[in-house]
Parts: structure tokens; sequence; C-alpha cells
């Protein structure tokens, strides 16, 4: 029997007067496991893959909202504009033109986040946060997405502690854009924290945090998706 369910039920509680909403990482997990969570209460889940938003969409209850929190290539956004609730990894106006296209193809407004590269880390992928004003400027005139906040993968670290400066950074960068009024941006979502730090995030501000191994345990990456 899992304890997925227990899970569930512990990060919730955690979270409790935060006002940050849990997004279940279901990224290489079966969608057995998925349905437990479902079960659970959870209607957020995010994956990494268009691919497996792709699979798991037509065998899960329709009310569920996929959110795709990996790096997405622009040539697979018409893959998945029909059916995510939101993106949240655009760094680049290219992206997000594309993102426009396909959105206005499904008729319909998809909301996204601007994913910022907090640690400014090599490996990561997101902008620097001294180029988010300008990339704003240039997509905010798009049809078909809505930009709604921002989202950052904070550097891993076994202290939780060690990432609070990066997400007050964070926080302070969403109210300064907020201050700056730039048409059609909206800064209402943070998206950050995951299972090693997401009570930390949500102490700063976080209204998303992105929970995988802390919910399903840890990832197979065997299962050839």
């Amino acid at each position: 029997m899992s304890n997925i369910a227990d899970n569930i039920k512990n990060i919730q509680s955690k979270l409790e007067g935060t006002g940050a909403s849990l997004i279940a990482v279901s990224k290489t997990k079966p969608v057995e496991m998925l349905k437990e969570a479902y079960d659970a209460g959870i209607r957020d889940f995010g994956e990494n893959k268009v691919q497996e938003i792709r699979d798991k969409y037509p065998t899960l209850p329709k009310d569920i909202r996929w959110h795709m929190i990996g790096h997405l290539q622009t040539n697979k956004v018409k893959y998945i504009a029909d059916k995510v609730y939101m993106i949240h990894s655009v760094d680049s106006y290219k992206l997000a033109s594309e993102i426009s296209k396909r959105a206005l193809e499904a008729n319909r407004v998809i909301p996204v986040l601007i994913e910022i590269n907090i640690g400014d880390e090599e490996s990561k992928f997101g902008i620097r946060p001294d180029e988010l004003e300008e990339l704003l400027k240039s997509i905010n005139t798009l049809e078909g997405i809505k930009v709604s906040g921002l989202m950052c993968v904070a550097p891993y670290t076994d202290n939780a502690e060690d990432n609070r400066a990066y997400f007050k950074q964070m926080k302070q960068l969403s109210v300064d854009i907020m201050r700056k009024n730039i048409d059609n941006i909206d800064m209402s979502v943070l998206s950050m924290g995951m299972s090693g730090d997401f009570e930390v995030a949500a102490e700063e501000g976080s209204t998303y945090v992105r929970v995988g191994t802390s919910i399903f345990g840890e990832r197979d990456y065997n299962t050839g998706m």
C-alpha cells in the first residue's frame, strides 16, 4: 500500500497558512501513482517532458491542471498547447512567440511564467534577473499568452536555509516588476521551492511549490520515458 496520500497530507499541513499551493511533480511516474495523488485531492500536476503530458493526458481526469515545468523546445509547443494549464519555463521571446501562436490556434490564452536563473548556474535554463524587464517589454503585446509571474529552480543544497536568500530575491524581483506597471504583465504567481526547500520557499512568498520526491519517492529514470 502506497503512502502517497499520507505524504500529501503531511506536505499540505506544512503549507497551511502560507498561501502556497502544491504541484505534484509526476515526471517519470506511472499513471497509477498519479491516480492515487488525484484521489488524495491533488489537481495540479507538473511534468518536465512534453511526451509525458501527451501520454498521461488522455488517461486521467479532465479537471487536472497540467503544469509544464521543464525546459520547453519551441518545436514541441504544438503538442501541449491545448492541454497545459500553465507553462512555467518561458525564457526567451522565441518561445513566448511560439506559445502565443499555438495558443491562438487552440483558441485559448495560456498563462506563462518567466524562468529566472536565480543562482546564475551554467547548468540551468532561465534568464538573469537583469534581463527580465527587457524580455517582458518584448512579449507583453503577444496575444494568446498571459504572463502571470516568475519561476525559479534554486541551487541544489542539503540545507534549505541556503536558498532563503534566492527566494527573497525572487519575491523582490516580482515586487519591483509590479511597480513598473508594464501593460499586460501580472506578478501574482511565484513558482519556487521543491522537495528539499519548499517550506522555506513558502515562507518567502512562493505561491506554487513543485514537489515530487517527497510525494512519490525517488524517481525511476529507467522507465523508458
